[in-house]
């Protein structure tokens, strides 16, 4: 095997645009995932590893062979997948007595595991039990977190992140009304974290806003929260620097309220509002009994002798 570490210089175009494609950019690509099946995975597991594929295509790839790692134990194995395949996320699956039914989920920071969550699945409901039609593949799903547990606790805020990651899709400039037809719906309660998958259908309301349904597609996960391993937080602070050049400038005299309306603040000389010069018209003219009054009251009235 050879280091990952090691200066690897191109000899060919296609192998110089195949560096390129991995080299830093300002404006990251969309986050692949590697979907990996332990040694001793059972039906359940490598049903539920189809159908995140089945959901994340075509940003994932799928290991149909069996790979005998334990990731909380040696992460070597996963690091070398995601220098291999160029994946900073993933799920990894397994069974055994201990920790039946396990799902690992998981991302990468400069190809070294960051955040890594095992949860364990107690109910699996897949796309093909449900007889419902299915969203095309690639669609951009809606996530909705329901549940005060995803922003008090630490860990289910990391695993709200992870999610967040993993199902989220390409990052899109506009978005078509027809185009928001799945939804994710991710719930926490009482321990749990339900995760159910939803069609959106387009019904007649008799107005321009159309009447949304709800339907059942798959898959339909109930899992449970088990170990973490979550990374410090400078490390975590680390992984989300931005670099100087994506930071907005900012722009003098200029603010944003909450809803985005901009305001400007002109700075202008002080104006004497005694000399503006509006409009002349005849109704508007000063008349002379107003005029003598005017000129009474600027002069001081002399003050009279005491006999």
């Amino acid at each position: 095997m050879e280091p990952l570490d090691r200066v690897l210089k191109p000899k060919t175009k296609r192998a110089k645009r195949f560096l390129e494609k991995r080299e830093p950019k300002l404006t990251e690509n969309t986050k692949n995932a590697m979907l990996i099946k332990g040694g001793n995975a059972n039906l359940t597991v490598t049903g539920v590893l189809k159908d995140i594929y089945a959901l994340k295509k075509p940003f994932a790839v799928l290991y149909k062979k069996k790979n005998i790692t334990r990731p909380f134990e040696d992460q070597t194995s996963l690091e070398f997948f995601s220098k291999k395949s160029d994946c900073s996320l993933f799920m990894f699956g397994s069974h055994n007595k201990k920790r039946p039914n396990n799902l690992i989920i998981g991302c990468m920071f400069d190809y070294h595991v960051l955040d890594m969550i095992e949860l364990g699945i107690e109910k699996f409901v897949s796309l093909k039990e449900i007889k419902n039609s299915k969203c095309p593949e690639g669609t951009k799903p809606m996530l909705i977190f329901a549940g005060d547990m995803f922003d008090l606790s630490e860990e289910y805020r990391r695993l709200k992140s992870l999610l967040i990651d993993f199902f989220r899709g390409p990052t899109v400039p506009y978005v078509r009304l027809a185009g928001l037809e799945h939804v994710l719906h991710f719930t926490a309660l009482d321990g749990k974290i339900y995760m159910r998958s939803y069609k959106v259908l387009l019904k007649k309301s008799g107005c321009k806003i159309p009447r949304i349904e709800l339907e059942d597609m798959g898959p339909s996960l109930d899992l449970v929260m088990r170990r973490t391993h979550l990374a410090s937080d400078d490390l975590y602070k680390l992984s989300l620097k931005q670099p100087k050049a994506l930071k907005p400038k900012k722009k003098k005299n200029i603010s944003r309220d909450v809803f985005g309306t901009t305001y400007g603040r002109i700075h202008m000389k002080k104006q004497d509002l005694g000399k503006l010069q509006t409009r002349k018209m005849k109704g508007l003219r000063k008349r002379p009994a107003e005029r003598i009054t005017e000129d009474s009251e600027g002069i001081s009235p002399k003050k009279t002798k005491s006999a």
